[in-house]
This record gives C-alpha cells, structure tokens and sequence, in this order.
C-alpha cells in the first residue's frame, strides 16, 4: 500500500539533493548553514516518524537557530540566462504542459486511486489519497518537463535548490502552521471559538452560521498565516458542531469550501510570507505589500461566492 511514507521520502530525497548541491556551491558564502537547515529538515522527513518527540523538537531547534543566524544564496545555476531565453522562444505556451500535468493528474488520480485494489489490498492509503495523488503528479509532471525539455541531468535539483534558496526559511511555513492547527485543536481552542461564537454571534441560522464559519476562517487564516492551521479550529469550533451537527450541512461541502474559504485569507495577509512576501521580493516590487494590495479585491469576492455557494450547497 502507498502511505504518506512514500511522498516524506520523496521530500527528503528533495530536501536531501538541495542540501547536497548547497554543500557544493562555493559561491554561496553561508553554504554551510544552508547545508545544515536543509539536511535536517531531510532527516526530519526521512526519519522524523521514528526518531521521536524529543529528537524531532531538538532538530527543529536547530533549523530555527540556523534560519536566525540567516541562510544565503549562491549564483550557482544549471543554465545560463541566455539558455533560458532561447528555451522559452523554442517551447513558447508548451513549457506551462508540466505545470498543467500536477493539477490534472492529481484531480484524475484523487477519483481513481481510492478504488484500486492489489491482490484485495487498497493500492493507496484511501484516508490521505488526495495528498498522495498530488506527490505522484508532482513526479509525472517532473518526468514530462525531462521528456520535453531534455535539460542536464543536475537541472531539476540545482534549480530547486536556488528556488528554495530563495524562498528560504518559509517555506517550511506551511508544515509549521499545519502542525500549529493541529496543536491548538488538541488543546481545544476550537471549543473555546465555538463558545465565544454562539454566545456573541446571532447564529440562528443556517446562512449565519456558514457566513460565520467562512469569514472566520479566512479571518483566522489571516492571523496563523495558513488554512492549514485554520481549518482543524474553525472547523471543530463552528464547521462541525453549527453547520453541520445543528443545521444539517453536508459535511464534504462544508469542509471544502470552508478550506477555500480560509484560502481567501491567505491572500489578504503578509503572515502568508511565502505566498505574498517572498513573491514581491523575487519580483523586485518597490511595495512589499503590493502582492496583497492586488490580492484583496479578488480574495473579497471570492469569500462571498464562497459563503453564497455553502449556504446553496451544504443544505440538501
């Protein structure tokens, strides 16, 4: 059976290869930190669900004194500038096919994957299978841009490593936040929201109980940085025991749009730094803060759409 075990070893072969190619690059004059932040977080991938609690939490401390102490980047690069150019004019739109490969693949093997059997054994683990049809999108759509681009063999790492390199400490972000959800569901924050919310909100309802439970999502979004860290609170304070419990809402159009929901957060936030800071950086924008500026109109109008489509949905 495929487990989530199969994509931890896929990252830390990732985060392994970044570590590596970091650890050769004697352009970068804090190569060796940037070694050391990427290597353990490959340990951390490769054997954090054997090492233990107490070896886990001193390995992170380690990737955040390294992250303060500040990592670098190096000009090492697997083409040149002028190389590129000519790739984009000889490709044109094709070079977006591996990129449309991941969401494609994904969608078509979160439908497929969860009833395939062999030998009478699930071929996925049924419970994470839209996580694991995305880890093996992600390695067709590598494959494809092989096939089609025929770059050097040390091209997919040694750019991997300059793009995360340039996102930096960030983009660990995402796993932190999740786990912090996580955290704080278990210590019952969820109950505390739900508390604070019938006591002070009218939600009588069922369209003032969606409304509540989309906005505070991309509200709480908004402060955690991440729907991930969001979503197990708002959904166990509001989600599960309003909309779905006492109204009646479907709970699979519940959580997905209210996911959605917390996304719209995300866009309206620089905690999100690695969707909204580090793109402006990269970029170059004289306003840090030009990303979201763009962002909130659309991140408005989603949030109703997402609130509108809840309320139509969830109820049968």
């Amino acid at each position: 059976m495929i487990t989530l075990d199969v994509i931890y070893v896929l990252m830390g072969l990732l985060t392994g290869g970044i570590a590596v190619v970091n650890a050769r690059d004697a352009s970068n004059p804090r190569r060796w930190r940037n070694t050391l932040f990427w290597g353990v977080y490959a340990v951390l991938f490769f054997a954090g669900s054997y090492l233990g609690d107490l070896v886990n939490g001193v390995l992170v401390l380690i990737m955040v004194g390294t992250a303060a102490a500040g990592l670098g980047q190096g000009t090492r690069e697997a083409v040149t500038a002028e190389q590129r150019a000519a790739s984009a004019r000889r490709f044109g739109s094709r070079l977006f096919v591996p990129v449309l490969v991941v969401p494609i693949a994904t969608f078509v093997g979160s439908l497929l994957l969860k009833d395939l059997t062999l030998g009478g054994v699930p071929l996925v683990d049924v419970k994470q299978v839209t996580q694991i049809a995305l880890g093996l999108a992600t390695v067709l759509g590598l494959l494809t841009g092989l096939v089609m681009l025929r770059p050097p063999v040390s091209a997919p790492i040694v750019e991997a490593r300059r793009l995360m390199d340039s996102v930096g400490w960030a983009a660990v972000l995402p796993q932190s936040l999740a786990a912090l959800g996580a955290l704080f569901a278990a210590a019952g924050v969820g109950n505390v929201v739900s508390a604070l919310a019938t006591t002070y909100l009218p939600l009588g309802t069922p369209v003032a109980a969606v409304a509540a439970y989309a906005i505070g999502m991309a509200l709480f979004t908004m402060i955690m940085g991440n729907a991930f860290a969001a979503f197990p609170v708002m959904t166990a304070g509001i989600g599960l025991p309003l909309v779905v419990q006492q109204f009646g809402g479907d709970v699979v159009v519940v959580t997905a749009i209210g996911m959605l929901s917390g996304f719209c957060g995300t866009l309206m936030t620089p905690m999100a730094a690695n969707f909204n800071i580090v793109p402006a950086a990269l970029l170059e924008l004289t306003d840090r803060y030009g990303v979201i500026r763009a962002q909130v109109p659309t991140a408005l109008a989603l949030l109703l759409a997402n609130i509108v489509f809840m309320a139509i949905f969830a109820f049968p």
